[in-house]
C-alpha cells in the first residue's frame, strides 16, 4: 500500500467536504484525522517511525502549514485514543480530543468527555477544567463509581477540595467574605458541586423555636430532587459545626421538603477538614469539604 498516497487523499476529501458542506466539517476533521492517524500507524511498523517526519516535510510542501510532525503525531495518538474508547464523540470537535490526548487514564478522559457531552464545554472551558484537576480533586469511591458505571448519588460529585474565586482580591478572610466570594461566582460554586445545582437563596431566613436563623446557602439538586443546606467556615471542622447542619436540614425535611422529594443533603464547607469527626459522624447524608481560594489570597 502506498500509504502516503492514501493520506493525501484523506486530507484532500476532508478539504472539499469543508468547502461545500460547512455543518459536516467537524464529523469530517474526525474521520479524516482518525484515517490518517490509522494509516500513520501503519506506515510506521513497515517504515519505522521515522517515515512521520518525510510524510510531514511532504504534506507541507503540498498543502502548507498544519501537517507539521507535531501535527501528524496527535493524530496517530487520536486514532490510539479512539481505540481505547471505541467509539468518537460527535458533540467533540477534535480540538477538544487534542486537550486530552496527554492523559493516559483512561476514566479521565471518559470523565472529560461525559462533561463535554452535557454541558457543551468549549474548548476553552474544557481546558480550565483540567487545568483545575477536576477530576483529581473526585472521591476515590465516585472514582470508582464511574469505572465501572456505577449510578452516582448527589454528594459524589463534589469536589475536594472546593474551589473558590477571588475575582476582587478580598484581603479579610470571614464566613462572610467567603460566601460573598461564592456568590459573586455562582455558576462556578455549583459545578464544583457536580450536576443539577441551582442556587435559591443565601442567609436563608429560617425560624427555630422562638429565634431566627440563618442558613448559609441554600440550593436544590434538579437532578436529584432534593434540597442541599451549605454551611461555610474559616476554621478546622468542629463537632458543633456537625450538630447545626443537621439542625437546618432537619428543619428543612420538616418544614419545605414535601413527600415527593428526597431527604436535605448538608454540606459543611471548611478551611480544614477533620476526618475523626467525620469518622463518628452517623448521618450519611453530610459531607465536610475543604476549600481553596485562587484568584486573590
Amino acid at each position: 500500500m502506498n500509504y502516503y498516497n492514501e493520506i493525501k487523499n484523506q486530507i484532500i476529501n476532508n478539504e472539499v467536504i469543508k468547502r461545500i458542506k460547512d455543518y459536516s466539517k467537524n464529523r469530517s476533521d474526525l474521520n479524516t484525522y482518525y484515517n490518517v492517524g490509522k494509516l500513520l500507524s501503519e506506515a510506521g511498523k513497515h517504515y519505522g517511525e521515522g517515515i512521520i517526519k518525510e510524510y510531514s516535510k511532504k504534506l507541507t510542501h503540498e498543502f502548507g502549514k498544519g501537517y507539521t510532525f507535531s501535527s501528524l503525531t496527535r493524530m496517530k495518538k487520536f486514532y490510539y485514543l479512539i481505540q481505547k474508547l471505541a467509539t468518537v464523540s460527535q458533540y467533540l470537535s477534535y480540538g477538544h480530543y487534542t486537550e486530552l490526548l496527554p492523559y493516559d487514564d483512561i476514566y479521565k478522559v471518559k470523565y472529560y468527555i461525559n462533561i463535554i457531552e452535557k454541558e457543551k464545554l468549549s474548548i476553552r472551558q474544557l481546558r480550565a477544567r483540567i487545568k483545575n484537576n477536576e477530576y483529581e480533586r473526585l472521591p476515590i469511591e465516585t472514582k470508582n463509581k464511574l469505572k465501572i458505571k456505577e449510578e452516582t448519588k448527589v454528594e459524589d460529585l463534589v469536589k475536594n477540595p472546593i474551589i473558590i474565586n477571588n475575582k476582587n482580591n478580598y484581603e479579610v478572610m470571614s464566613e462572610k467574605v467567603l460566601q460573598k466570594m461564592i456568590l459573586e461566582d455562582i455558576p462556578s460554586f455549583l459545578k464544583e458541586l457536580g450536576e443539577g445545582f441551582t442556587f435559591i437563596e443565601n442567609e436563608y431566613k429560617i425560624k427555630i423555636g422562638n429565634r431566627y436563623n440563618y442558613i448559609d446557602i441554600l440550593l436544590y439538586n434538579i437532578k436529584f430532587k432534593c434540597y442541599v443546606v451549605v454551611e461555610l467556615k474559616v476554621t478546622e471542622l468542629k463537632k458543633e459545626h456537625i450538630g447545626q447542619i443537621e439542625t437546618y436540614m432537619n428543619y428543612v425535611d420538616k418544614n419545605i421538603k414535601t413527600i415527593e422529594e428526597n431527604k436535605t443533603i448538608g454540606i459543611i464547607i471548611v478551611k480544614k477538614n477533620n476526618k475523626y469527626i467525620m469518622e463518628y459522624c452517623s448521618d450519611e447524608r453530610i459531607l465536610s469539604k475543604e476549600y481553596q481560594i485562587i484568584g486573590g489570597v
